[in-house]
């Protein structure tokens, strides 16, 4: 059974609103800095796969739900779960507090050449790297939309 990517991200008083909750462009910035440690932890840093390896992963589609406020001081547990398709990968983002889900969502990724050369096949380098992490869904693909 894989596992998920794991990182906790402190929410800082710089993160929250006047009301001291953390605002939502934050938290969208935590969930991509959580994608940059992801991707680094697997030997692929987004900074470097397209001047390495000539390809990149472009974000398509990103969607969110807050289930509960988070306030500055609060450690929150974010867990990264990525879905392979075959020319994309799905990263499923769930963070909790305090053993409750906070909020939720995903960023829909493709793979594409770089330089603007449309998309490709993951390759089979990046896709090995990610699957100790990846979802255990066999519908993974059908998910992706990208059969």
């Amino acid at each position: 059974m894989s596992e998920p990517f794991e990182r906790v991200w402190t929410v800082r008083f710089s993160d929250t609103d006047p009301f001291g909750i953390a605002h939502y462009p934050r938290i969208i910035d935590a969930l991509h800095e959580t994608s940059d440690m992801f991707m680094q932890e697997i030997g692929f840093p987004f900074w470097e796969i397209s001047q390495e390896h000539g390809y990149g992963l472009p974000l398509v589609e990103m969607n969110m739900s807050f289930s509960k406020p988070v306030e500055a001081g609060d450690d929150v547990l974010v867990q990264l779960t990525p879905e392979l398709g075959s020319r994309s990968v799905r990263f499923d983002y769930v963070a909790t507090h305090d053993g409750e889900e906070a909020f939720s969502g995903y960023e829909q990724r493709v793979c594409a050449e770089h330089g603007g050369g449309g998309s490709i096949e993951l390759p089979d380098d990046l896709r090995a790297a990610m699957e100790p992490y990846a979802a255990d869904d066999a519908a993974a693909d059908d998910a992706n939309g990208d059969d």
